[in-house]
């Protein structure tokens, strides 16, 4: 009795979290930006083990964005990682515009952003990693200066703490229980009939 079976019947499927990352994933809105690609290194017994590190930032242009790191032997890998990732933690902020509402201070670690409202047609004013997260949110003019560490991966997420903290004029008014005053049209001020001449 012969033996039919493929040798790619036989092998095993992928079990865990990396298998999630194998699937073919499906087009999904918003566009994937690379911010930062580093070497890691482990030592071990035998010798060192190399990796690398992904930062990527995810936004689809509308005031939606996610950043995530993710880590593997390859770059593509890790990078798929960090896709994945990202657009699981996206973040949704108030635009005015095409610039922020109102200044705001974003602290991670020991890096803290400061970005504050700006004119049309100012552009970005911006750092590298900073200026990535807010193309791919949308973002055309706005003032950011970074204020401590600068290593990348903190300020970017800096960046990211700063935009949950953004919150809209309607959102305010809400909490403060004002509801907003509609202008009126002044209205036209009537004037006095004139006294009727009694007829001789």
């Amino acid at each position: 009795m012969t033996n039919d079976t493929l040798k790619s019947d036989n092998r095993r499927e992928a079990k865990g979290k990396r298998a999630e990352f194998q699937k073919v994933k499906p087009a999904s809105e918003g566009k994937t930006t690379v911010i930062h690609v580093a070497r890691t290194a482990k030592v071990v017994k035998g010798g060192k083990r190399f990796g690398f590190r992904a930062l990527v930032v995810v936004g689809n242009g509308e005031g939606k964005v996610g950043v995530a790191i993710g880590k593997a032997n390859q770059v593509q890998l890790a990078i798929g990682k960090a896709e994945t990732h990202a657009r699981k933690n996206m973040v949704t902020f108030p635009v005015v515009g095409d610039t922020i509402p109102h200044e705001v201070i974003g602290r991670f670690g020991a890096a803290s952003v400061w970005m504050k409202p700006a004119a049309p047609g100012t552009g970005v004013i911006a750092g590298a990693g900073v200026r990535l997260v807010f193309e791919a949110a949308g973002i055309k003019d706005v003032l950011a200066k970074s204020l401590g560490s600068t290593n990348p991966c903190n300020l970017v997420y800096a960046t990211m703490e700063a935009l949950k903290l953004l919150k809209s004029r309607e959102s305010v008014n809400v909490v403060r229980g004002k509801a907003e005053k509609t202008a009126e049209a002044p209205k036209a001020e009537e004037k006095p009939a004139a006294p009727a001449v009694a007829a001789n």
